[in-house]
């Protein structure tokens, strides 16, 4: 390939809901998401892991979900938790029981794996799945020397206010226009309706309109830019994490 800066666009939450699936699936087939990370312990992972296995060009990722927290009152507090955070024996377990069941749902070992919330960030959630990321080889969010993640397209503070000039094409455009050279992951989070009680709900339509813009393609492509997926790179493209950021 001549150009010299490849984006993946990464569609989170596949499966937390029916309307998120829906969305991002709109989000892949008319706009110009490439890669989604499943959430496997949401009924509606069935139907996503079912329309992936009839798309395998839509990379599949697994998207660990240890919890979800929301900011009320200047301070996050949880709206649910699935394992202490902080018990590394209780992290280990769930994880590998998640992808056990990425496993059982998809046939196949996931392309990428990243965090919801980015809990694995901080430890011990960041041992153990850089752990796992080694071991199956495959990139971990914010942890692969190969690819850098881009999470500017995203319509909140991190306090949780609304930011909605951060998902505008205009704002799209001036990110992309900035990445640099090689591998990018930008992440989004779009989706249709309003069948799930979350922090980031409201957004996800802007954002499933601005990705499925009809003019974005040619704009990327005028940009030097060239859209691909994890599912296109080879695993021996992906040097061990050596733990840093």
């Amino acid at each position: 390939m001549d150009v010299k800066k490849y984006l993946i666009v990464n569609a989170d939450d596949f499966g937390q809901s029916r309307g998120i699936s829906q969305g991002i699936i709109k989000a892949y087939e008319s706009g110009i998401v490439t890669s989604a990370s499943l959430m496997v312990r949401w009924p509606a992972a069935v139907y996503a892991a079912a329309y992936s296995r009839e798309h395998p060009r839509l990379s599949l990722g697994l998207h660990v979900d240890l919890g979800e927290w929301i900011y009320r009152e200047q301070s996050w507090v949880p709206l649910y938790e699935v394992v202490t955070l902080e018990s590394i024996p209780a992290v280990r377990e769930e994880v590998v029981r998640q992808l056990a069941a990425f496993y059982e749902l998809l046939g196949k070992q996931p392309s990428h794996i990243d965090s919801h919330q980015h809990v694995h960030l901080r430890e011990p959630a960041r041992s153990v799945l850089l752990d796992i990321a080694r071991e199956l080889q495959v990139p971990l969010r914010h942890f692969s020397s190969a690819i850098g993640c881009c999470g500017r397209f995203y319509g909140q503070t991190t306090e949780g206010a609304p930011f909605p000039e951060a998902i505008t094409s205009e704002r799209l455009i001036e990110t992309l226009a900035g990445l640099p050279e090689g591998f990018t992951e930008l992440t989004c989070h779009p989706g249709e309706g309003n069948d799930l009680e979350t922090m980031y709900l409201g957004e996800r339509a802007q954002e499933l309109k601005i990705l499925c813009d009809p003019q974005l393609p040619a704009r990327i492509a005028a940009m030097g830019i060239e859209l691909c997926s994890f599912a296109n790179l080879q695993r021996s493209s992906w040097p061990a994490s050596d733990g840093s950021v």
